[in-house]
Parts: structure tokens; sequence; C-alpha cells
């Protein structure tokens, strides 16, 4: 029970990493906050959730709208009057294509969902993180936002501003009770693991699950850990 009463927010939180990260939090005692679009989703991830005694709250929104992320914060100031925990999961990968043939429309939704709705979370959520004893915010990012590749486009381009985003915002609140940090899951089974590399067998790779630990590291009260960047596989002892 090292999350014992938090109350964590979780973005993306419907399926794969986002829906491993809820259910870890609630086993741990936290009180999960599950965003995502797919009420089924998170309707069955509530009942997963409940059947290991934990409790939730869900909230169908699509970050994609960003306009939408602004009325967040009064209702869970009403309901919660703080946020313990925020874990910015949320993200889409677009396609691999060549820079010169990137559909316009495309570009603009990845960075739409992976930087600009993630800004709007952080303005949003950050009174709420702040009202806490020990606010703690992490971003999900990925390898390619340091490793230059070829054909990866908006998903390492949205990545790596990302990067920026959040060490930047680290910074400004290093001398308050907020912690912030970036965690990359490395080559995990998911759909967009998947998108990525379709032709990759998914049973050679990490499940989610076997990532949480150090999500529940960064998000405990007792974690000083600020702008960095973790690797999730090398904290939880995964062979690459």
């Amino acid at each position: 029970m090292r999350l014992k009463d938090r109350i964590a927010l979780i973005t993306g939180a419907s399926r794969g990493i986002g829906a491993a990260i809820a259910k870890r939090y609630a086993a741990e005692g936290a009180h999960v906050i599950c965003v995502a679009r797919t009420t089924g989703g998170l309707e069955e991830l509530d009942d997963e959730i409940r059947a290991l005694g934990g409790s939730a709250t869900l909230i169908p929104l699509d970050l994609g709208k960003t306009e939408m992320i602004d009325g967040l914060a009064a209702p869970l100031l009403e309901r919660f009057g703080k946020i313990d925990i925020l874990v910015g999961n949320a993200g889409i990968f677009g396609r691999m294509t060549p820079l010169h043939q990137y559909p316009p429309n495309l570009w603009e939704e990845v960075f739409r969902l992976n930087v600009h709705a993630n800004q709007r979370l952080i303005r949003a959520v950050h009174p709420l993180l702040f009202a806490s004893d020990a606010g703690r915010a992490i971003f999900v990012t990925s390898t390619v936002s340091r490793e230059i590749r070829a054909y990866w486009g908006a998903y390492a381009a949205s990545k790596a501003a990302l990067d920026n985003m959040v060490m930047g915002y680290a910074r400004e609140v290093a001398q308050s009770n907020i912690r912030v940090n970036l965690v990359n899951p490395g080559g995990t089974q998911s759909k967009m693991r998947a998108e990525a590399f379709p032709g990759e067998d998914p049973n050679t790779l990490p499940k989610p699950e076997d990532i949480t630990e150090v999500f529940v590291a960064l998000a405990e009260a007792s974690s000083t850990r600020n702008g960095e960047w973790v690797n999730a596989r090398e904290f939880c002892g995964i062979k690459s």
C-alpha cells in the first residue's frame, strides 16, 4: 500500500501501459482517476480495479480536443481538493513515412495529443498538484526523443518536444513540493508498439504490468527524483 489514500490522475488509462499503471496504483492503495476516449475500455478497467479491491473515477474525454482539458480542474478540486499524482500517458503514433510525405493534418493531430494536450493538462492540474503535500507528475516519453531515426516523423519530434517541455516544468517547480519526471517504457507490448513494428513478435517483449514499478517509485511521496529521464526497463531490471 505504498500509495495509500493518494489521488492519481492517469490519461490514456483504458488500455496498455495506462491501464496497467491504473491497476497497479489501485492495488497500492491509490484512488485512480482514469481518463480515456473509450467509455467501454474505462468500464472494463473499473471492473478490474474493483475486483482488486480498489476504487476509480472514470472520465471519458478525448484529449485531442485540448480545449476540453481546461474543464477538468474545477470538478476535481471540488471533489478531491488536490491531485497527488499525474501520469501523462495518452499519445498517438501517427505513421512511419518520409518527412516530405507526412500528411499535415496527421502531423498536427500527433502534436496536439502528444504535446499540446500535456501542456493544457499541466496548466489545469498544477494548482491541484501544488495543493498536495507531495505532488508527483510523470510523463511517458520514448527512446526516439533522443535517438534520431529516419521515418519516425511527428512521433519522434513530438516526444522530443514533450521532453523539453517537461524538463522545463521540472526546473520551474524544483523549489516546491512537486516532482516531475519522464519515463521511457522501452519496447513493451502495446497497440502503439505493434503499429511501429508490425512484424515483431509481441511475446518477445515485456508486458505493461512488468514496468509499473518505476511509476510507483516515482509517485511515492518519499521520492526526491526530479527532472530525470528514466528508462523503465533498466529501472525494473528487464534485460534488453
